[in-house]
């Protein structure tokens, strides 16, 4: 079967939906014929990334992309030569007859709109929409999106619920250098920290996790909390909780860190702190439970879904309950560390990258029937 899958909206900075379709890219070739259409000056990643061939058509300004995706892709001759296209990132070209599938990440747009950029509210709205109306057969990373989706956004397409996986060749408990690692990203490995990962944005709960470390803090001297991620939007007052935060001295700005450094993050960790407000799948999460890493997140989400029972769980912006959590897997023991990283690997091995390429060839054949 001829599929092309878009990447071209997959930043350099590889993480999340990005990370989703990278692994497909690494993945489906062996299963299909597949073609990669990338930004036109991306096309070398790409053929470095996976052995599918690469189209490099798609304009490299943000505004020319979108405009070409909805309007021109449609006449190209990789678009009319496939036999299904995949859009990865909620969207697809318009008023075009190959039989398309789209991957819906997330429901936030409509449900909580305040946690976005008002331009992207409006732009993933209407993508979304298109999309259920449109698109032959709707992907959907959890069951807790799918379920959302057909509640705000009915359509007649069907919707395959294909969650993500993890790479426990990469994301295991299984110390690889990790020292090497910290030393050479200029970080200590002999201090005790909480870790965030994620892009820095409203909806992380960043502001409940410096609200709650006021307490993890002071209940131990020596702990620090360790920040990684790239910047987002709406950034500016982190920062100043940050700056004004009375531990501020051991508060760590990490940015963004490639894959070998996160992996040592993980491992190294006391404790895992995911406190966001709500997600589509919440791969974070799951990557540091395959490192046997004690995780707290947010109750009532889909990362209740992916979590199960090997991670603790707190009401969503309750300080009070993440510092507690927090003091909690701090303080474990080394002999305690082990049952819940057992508990942890164990859950996080439910969830596999090839369970999902099965349902990802499901969606595409369903698509090529309809």
């Amino acid at each position: 079967m001829r599929v092309t899958l878009d990447v071209s909206a997959v930043p350099a900075h590889i993480a999340g939906a990005g990370r989703y379709t990278t692994v497909l890219s690494e993945r489906l070739p062996g299963e299909l014929e597949l073609t990669l259409a990338s930004r036109r000056d991306d096309g070398a990643r790409w053929s470095k990334l996976s052995s599918a061939r690469v189209m490099p058509i798609v304009p490299n300004n943000r505004i020319a992309r979108l405009a070409y995706e909805r309007w021109g892709l449609r006449s190209s001759s990789v678009y009319r030569a496939s036999e299904v296209w995949h859009g990865p990132h909620y969207t697809m070209p318009h008023g075009g007859t190959t039989p398309s599938v789209v991957t819906i990440h997330d429901l936030t747009f409509f449900t909580n709109p305040e946690w976005h950029e008002a331009t992207k509210v409006a732009f993933f709205r209407r993508a979304i929409r298109y999309a259920a109306e449109h698109a032959d057969v709707l992907v959907s990373v959890s069951t807790f999106t799918a379920n959302v989706l057909r509640e705000l956004v009915p359509s007649s397409a069907p919707i395959v619920v294909a969650p993500h996986g993890v790479d426990t060749q990469r994301f295991n408990a299984h110390d690889d250098g990790d020292e090497q690692q910290l030393r050479a990203a200029n970080l200590p490995s002999d201090r005790p920290f909480v870790l965030f990962v994620g892009t820095v944005e409203p909806r992380k709960g960043l502001e409940v996790l410096l609200a709650s470390f006021v307490e993890v803090g002071a209940s131990d001297a020596e702990v620090e909390l360790w920040l990684a991620g790239q910047a987002g939007w709406g950034t500016g007052a982190i920062e100043q909780l940050i700056e004004e935060h009375p531990w501020v001295s051991r508060i760590r700005r990490l940015g963004y860190v490639d894959e070998g450094v996160l992996v040592a993050l993980y491992r190294r960790a006391r404790a895992v702190a995911y406190p966001s407000r709500g997600e589509g799948f919440g791969l974070p999460v799951l990557e540091a439970l395959a490192c046997g890493a004690p995780v707290v997140t947010s109750a009532g989400t889909v990362l209740e879904e992916v979590a199960g029972d090997a991670a603790l769980l707190t009401p969503v912006g309750d300080v009070v309950a993440l510092g507690e959590a927090l003091q909690t897997l701090v303080a474990l023991s080394d002999g305690q560390r082990q049952v819940w990283a057992q508990r942890a690997i164990a859950q996080a091995a439910t969830f596999t990258w090839e369970r999902s390429i099965t349902q990802h060839l499901e969606a595409y054949h369903l698509a090529a029937g309809r």
